[in-house]
């Protein structure tokens, strides 16, 4: 018989406190999100930052832990970045393509 009846047990007692404070950075993140809606903020560039950097926090914490990305190689977050400067790349030509005076609404 093994000798080591506790040390599985905390170490579960660990996992869980690690996911129930993820939970609740979470939920209040969702709390900041729903705040943010009723701020009036005259920017809507900066109104879009504040929306974006919140959601890439909870994004963070549900890749990072939830899927367990926090503990992979390098090649995973190599992955990642690729994945967030196209993201990022993406965003940029969305909100370029909404200024009525860009390139893409030019007439002769």
């Amino acid at each position: 018989m093994s000798q080591n009846h506790g040390h599985g047990a905390h170490d579960v007692k660990k996992e869980v406190r690690t996911y129930i404070a993820v939970f609740v950075a979470l939920l209040v993140g969702t709390v900041l999100t729903v705040g943010a809606y009723y701020v009036k903020i005259d920017s809507v560039a900066l109104t879009i930052a504040l929306a974006m950097l919140i959601a890439s926090v909870k994004a963070f914490l549900v890749a990072g832990y939830f899927m367990h990305l926090i503990s992979e190689r390098k090649m995973i977050y190599g992955i990642l970045a690729a994945t967030f400067f196209f993201f990022v790349g993406l965003m940029y030509l969305t909100i370029w393509s909404m200024n009525p005076t860009s390139l893409i609404h030019w007439k002769n």
